[in-house]
């Protein structure tokens, strides 16, 4: 069964090839928008297995065109989305998800910046805090007790 399954996929990426070398990048972007099923958005949505750091839309391998359009007859054949997900998954590993889970190890991609962040504002919170309070120290602590002339000069400017 699965390996009819490559024979197919492999036959409807020859053709697809064919197609669009036939048709020209511009015929088959337009018959690709034209049909916008689960099959595109996934395409755009994994990492290609072929072409680290791009999606499988993007990646312009001959084995990322061929996975393309297995996705396609998949969908075209009534599969849902999830089970060939399940499946590509199974198949690929993890390397497809554009972000990692959030369970796991992959739990620290979310939970280590989020801690950094509330680090930080502690430390700033703490260090913000230090200097006024040192600053409100100083100021009483700095100065002797003014002399009387002083404080009778300070007290008639605030009458003003």
């Amino acid at each position: 069964m699965r390996h009819a399954r490559r024979l197919v996929a492999a036959w409807a990426g020859a053709a697809a090839l064919a197609f669009g070398a036939a048709a020209g990048p511009h015929a088959a972007a337009a018959a690709a928008a034209a049909e916008q099923g689960w099959s595109y958005a996934i395409a755009r949505e994994l990492m290609s297995p072929y072409c680290p750091g791009r999606t499988l839309a993007d990646c312009p391998s001959p084995q990322a065109q061929t996975l393309r359009v297995w996705i396609h007859v998949q969908e075209a054949a009534g599969r849902t989305r999830e089970d060939v997900e399940a499946e590509l998954l199974e198949r690929y590993g993890d390397q497809l998800l554009a972000a990692p889970r959030a369970r796991g190890f992959g739990l620290t991609a979310y939970a280590v910046p989020i801690g950094v962040f509330l680090a930080g504002g502690a430390l700033v919170a703490f260090f913000l805090r230090r200097q006024t309070r040192l600053a409100r120290g100083e100021a009483s602590a700095s100065g002797a007790p003014l002399s009387p002339e002083l404080e009778r000069l300070v007290d008639e400017e605030l009458e003003r």
